[in-house]
């Protein structure tokens, strides 16, 4: 087995901080030997149009760092690659979160944030495990509010605090000045922190609170909603969510704040049985929703339904096989979803829900439910309930902030 591979991190955005230190060995900046100095220069000047080709080959996130590494004209092939990240066929990698022992306290679901560590594992090269921990310099007892394009969200009343999972720099938004009545539940990013239109938008059971990246204040909407959020996800420029009831929403902040209920209807396959909070998961140009339902006879097992909006009125039809794709979902909610064609490629299976451990101690890290197959039969725990949502860092799926330069 090869020793894990050092890497050094992309350059961060000016207005992040670096808080971590990083190994001094480095990726090899070329492909031939030092002395064929002509040679290097054929590789540089390669036309983006054929080192796009080549991106569009590449099977994992370790991949597109040894791509970047290069050479400076191939990575800015990689920014302008014309693609959205779905045109990416590589899986998100796998974070597994943790404590430092020596300051963990089993009694409370409030720690400091400085006490977290997390590792990136590739699900392609899974000996190349990627050890991360959260900025020593932030002592407030952070509570976690979800993940968007590749930064943890915490907040410690009103500070707010966003942290890169790869370079593990972080972002300090304004403070948030709210009442006592007020309860921030989840956040979600609406684009890329290097995106000029970036904001950050915070929901509570009140309202919902905006921030634009590189503003001093927060703009503050009221949230017209009988029910907590349990999931955001934006699909096609809009903004979807569902809450506890299982009601499919949309949310828009233009002209005016609104959240308007969905008139969607189910379809008469459905399995009834004991149903936990469901995910919803962008996958190529569908939206689908992720149920684990458990019937007391086949021991737990996931359906999903396609967002059918052709239809009149609009429809959830349920999927029997997901045929060439994968879904990445993870134990809280609040964290992203995603979905991989063509996971034979780099080792993975189609028509799959790849599930994280909901164990810390579990010698699976993750798991892969074929769909349609019973859930429990393959963990063999119960500790596979996948409900409600945790204060505390959770291990999930996650793309790296560098992923989602690509096509800015």
């Amino acid at each position: 087995m090869q020793p894990p591979l050092e890497l050094s991190p992309p350059a961060p955005a000016p207005r992040e901080v670096v808080v971590a230190e990083w190994p001094s060995k480095k990726i090899c900046h070329c492909l031939v030997s030092t002395s064929a100095s002509s040679e290097q220069r054929v590789w540089a000047d390669l036309p983006d149009s054929l080192l796009h080709l080549i991106i569009a080959l590449l099977s994992s996130f370790h991949d597109l760092l040894a791509f970047t590494g290069t050479c400076h004209s191939w990575r800015a092939a990689v920014f302008s690659f014309p693609s959205s990240i779905y045109a990416f066929v590589f899986p998100p990698l796998h974070l597994k979160a943790g404590l430092r022992r020596a300051n963990w306290h089993c009694n409370t679901s409030y720690n400091l944030l400085s006490n977290y560590k997390w590792h990136l594992c590739d699900l392609v090269r899974t000996n190349l495990s990627l050890r991360r921990s959260a900025p020593r310099n932030t002592p407030n007892y952070m509570r976690y509010l979800g993940c968007s394009y590749g930064h943890l969200i915490f907040s410690c009343v009103e500070h707010l605090l966003l942290v890169d999972v790869y370079t593990c720099t972080k972002v300090k938004p304004p403070k948030l000045h709210t009442n006592s009545d007020c309860v921030i539940d989840s956040a979600i990013l609406m684009a890329p922190l290097s995106s000029s239109n970036s904001c950050l938008l915070l929901f509570s059971n009140l309202f919902i609170f905006q921030w634009q990246v590189g503003t001093n204040s927060w703009t503050e909407y009221p949230l017209v909603s009988e029910h907590f959020l349990i999931q955001i996800v934006l699909f096609k420029g809009q903004m979807f969510a569902i809450d506890f009831p299982q009601t499919l929403k949309t949310i828009s902040l233009a002209p005016q704040p609104n959240v308007q209920e969905v008139d969607v209807v189910w379809g008469e396959d459905i399995v009834v049985g004991l149903n936990y909070d469901p995910w919803l998961v962008v996958c190529g140009d569908m939206l689908l929703m992720v149920d684990l339902v458990d019937d007391l006879i086949s021991n737990g097992t996931f359906q999903v339904f396609r967002f059918d909006s052709s239809a009149e009125p609009a429809k959830w039809t349920k999927m029997e096989k997901l045929e060439n794709w994968a879904l990445f979902i993870s134990l809280d909610r609040r964290s992203p979803t995603f979905s991989c064609m063509n996971p034979e490629k780099w080792g993975g299976k189609s028509n799959c829900i790849y599930v994280p451990s909901a164990s810390k101690d579990s010698d699976e890290p993750w798991i892969a439910v074929e769909l349609g197959q019973a859930v429990y039969s393959i963990t063999r725990s119960d500790s596979y309930i996948l409900e409600g949502k945790s204060n505390q860092l959770e291990s999930l799926w996650v793309l790296p902030s560098l992923v989602y330069g690509v096509g800015q």
